[in-house]
């Protein structure tokens, strides 16, 4: 790839950490075979420098869950029920009278179709409004508690429906530690962090872990707590170096067998607030040739962005990863459209 396609990622990169609101960011873009391969860094941020992976966490309970249904232990289709008392799940899917709460499936969980409620976003008194105030700690009880004042948005599996909502993530780590008998750190270092020789990337288990700090505008927050309650749905650290080497191994075939990417490759438009996202299992699909880039993209993004700023993606059509951290967590969108300019400038 030519010195002309480094200079225009150089060019967005810059555009983008120009931004007021952009007050440090990392960059890595590679190929496959790593015979391209680009990097910036700024405000001190190197390809080595921690980062809240957020949400693309949701990537590493994807890889588990598939890893234990290759192994037979998990089905995609199997009711959630098996896992968990009758209260726990009593009422948590309430839609026009009806309790499907014992009907939800993994599929329902990985997909985003099970419709249950965000809480992350949601109601008055929103967890993402709570966190940029105080840090705190949030169970796993507390969190299904909260969900259950909030209403579902559609019965699972309406068709074409899907909603993002963090507690279905945060449901397939508990389903993950019960099935594996063990932690869901522990979980991540069997089958993702250990065979790809990961060393700076953990699932943080104490406020003694090194937890980087997030950004909110121009304001730097500190959330050991929140991000140790996260888990499952967003609550990994890694560097950008590492998280390319993830991204790369799970769209690859080297943490589970390449051919169950197709029975995961159906896309359904998530909830408005997303923009141009759809969501496959267990990831977001980003199509390139909408009204967001006025019908001049081609292809496709596949990968997950994190609220914090944090992305992965690949890019099939041009076989180039992206990803990197511009740490900001006023505007989760910012990621995706810097995503989507990469992959432009590729063309």
């Amino acid at each position: 790839m030519s010195n002309i396609k480094m200079q225009k990622f150089e060019k967005v990169f810059n555009k983008f950490t120009s931004s007021k609101k952009i007050n440090e960011g990392i960059l890595l873009i590679e190929s496959t075979n790593e015979d391209f391969s680009f990097s910036k860094g700024y405000g001190g941020k190197e390809l080595n420098s921690p980062l809240l992976m957020a949400s693309i966490t949701k990537l590493f309970t994807t890889a588990c869950i598939l890893i234990l249904v290759e192994q037979g232990k998990l089905s995609l289709d199997e009711k959630i029920s098996k896992y968990f008392e009758v209260e726990t799940l009593n009422g948590l899917h309430v839609y026009k009278g009806k309790d499907y709460s014992f009907e939800l499936t993994i599929s329902d969980l990985l997909f985003q179709t099970s419709g249950l409620p965000d809480v992350y976003e949601e109601g008055k008194d929103s967890v993402k409004e709570r966190v940029i105030k105080e840090d705190f700690y949030i169970t796993f009880s507390e969190m299904i508690a909260w969900v259950k004042k909030l209403s579902p948005h559609f019965a699972p599996r309406g068709k074409g429906k899907a909603y993002y909502a963090d507690i279905n993530f945060d449901i397939l780590g508990e389903i993950i530690e019960a099935e594996s008998q063990l932690t869901l750190s522990n979980a991540y270092k069997k089958y993702i962090i250990e065979p790809l020789g990961l060393v700076n990337t953990y699932l943080p288990d104490s406020e003694n872990d090194d937890i980087p700090q997030v950004y909110y505008m121009n304001q730097l927050l500190h959330r050991p707590k929140f991000v140790i309650s996260s888990r499952a749905s967003g609550g990994c650290v890694t560097t950008a170096y590492e998280l390319m080497i993830f991204v790369k191994a799970f769209f690859g075939g080297r943490l589970f067998n390449k051919t169950i990417l197709n029975r995961i490759s159906i896309y359904n438009k998530l909830q408005a607030s997303m923009g141009p996202i759809y969501y496959g299992g267990g990831y977001m699909q980003i199509p390139l040739n909408g009204w967001v880039t006025l019908f001049m993209g081609k292809g496709e993004l596949v990968g997950h962005s994190g609220s914090t700023g944090s992305f992965a993606f690949y890019y099939p059509i041009k076989d180039l990863f992206f990803v990197g951290d511009i740490n900001q967590m006023a505007d989760a969108a910012l990621p995706i459209r810097l995503s989507m300019q990469l992959a432009m400038a590729a063309d």
